[in-house]
């Protein structure tokens, strides 16, 4: 399959988020652009953003609205998150109404939001709050800047952070991604300094140096909702300006290798995709496993993980 041909595949006008989002990350088309336009309106009425709002309860939810985090990967928070990466924005009514609620509901005691029911932020909460109501279009809400000041605090000051006290690792770059989404003009000092520092975290470890090799670090999924994954971290660090860094060079080895005859990637697995003691963990609490949230059928070619791979490869060589 020819670039071009990949191109049309992303482009087709049954999932206008992913025809949307190939015309601004890939074309470089403007959102005033009419084509832009067309597919954005679609979103909310066809495709994938389509099938998850036909799910939501009138009052804002999924599943329930007692726990909007659990069941996983079923309720509002992780719903929430992927509504966030297909393009929809707070205009949508349902949208802001949900996101309002989403954020009345995991506010913390400082006025920001990713907070237990004790009103005390949490890491990956919190980072994947943020980056997704950013994208919704709350960058000027107060109870975001206090996140991302939160975010800026409970970073190690040597780079990156943890979840669950766990020591900082590659698994937590949730924060990291919640800062680089924030828009360039609007960061503080703090918040640049927090930002090298974790991509350099990151950097200094390749990407995938942290103790003996784990395999769904080598597999591509989507959703990725808390895990992290190769495309994650390269997705990440290209976003962030670090394309021409050589420490990403095994890496995009990987990301090159992966890719199709064809031209396109697989969606290697859908999540929870976990092996060693996380496995066995889920095998003796089987009521606590999640259930997958998967828009694509794994082993198969993927659109999400396509554009995904293309935009890294866009920013590291100009073209995909």
């Amino acid at each position: 399959m020819a670039k071009a041909t990949v191109l049309d595949w992303l482009l087709e006008d049954e999932e206008p988020a992913m025809r949307y989002l190939t015309l601004r990350d890939l074309l470089g088309k403007s959102e005033s652009d009419p084509e832009v336009r067309a597919a954005r309106g679609r979103i909310a009425s066809q495709g994938w953003a389509a099938d998850i709002l036909a799910r939501r309860d009138p009052a804002g939810w999924w599943v329930h609205g007692e726990n909007l985090y659990r069941p996983k990967y079923l309720s509002t928070n992780w719903q929430m998150l992927v509504l966030a990466d297909l393009g929809l924005t707070r205009a949508s009514v349902p949208v802001r109404r949900s996101c309002e609620l989403w954020m009345d509901r995991f506010a913390t005691r400082g006025g920001g939001v990713g907070g237990n029911s004790a009103g005390t932020p949490h890491h990956c909460v919190a980072g994947n709050q943020a980056r997704a109501l950013i994208q919704f279009g709350y960058a000027d809400d107060p109870r975001i800047r206090r996140t991302l000041d939160w975010l800026v605090q409970s970073a190690d000051p040597k780079g990156g952070w943890s979840c669950f006290g766990s020591g900082r690792n590659l698994d937590s770059w949730e924060g990291l991604s919640a800062l680089a989404a924030y828009p360039r003009s609007k960061r503080t000092r703090g918040m640049v300094d927090a930002i090298d520092r974790g991509a350099e975290f990151f950097l200094e470890r390749e990407l995938h140096r942290q103790g003996d090799r784990y395999a769904p670090w080598f597999r591509f999924h989507y959703p990725v909702h808390y895990y992290y994954d190769l495309l994650v971290g390269l997705d990440l660090l290209t976003g962030l300006g670090r394309g021409d860094e050589r420490r990403l060079r095994f890496a995009l080895d990987v990301l090159r290798k992966r890719r199709r005859r064809d031209g396109r990637w697989n969606l290697d697995a859908a999540h929870p995709d976990v092996e060693g003691p996380t496995a066995r963990w889920f095998r003796d609490h089987p009521k606590d496993r999640p259930v997958p949230l998967a828009l694509e059928p794994p082993g198969r070619p993927s659109k999400m993980v396509t554009f995904r791979a293309l935009r890294v490869l866009a920013r590291v060589d100009g073209i995909a």
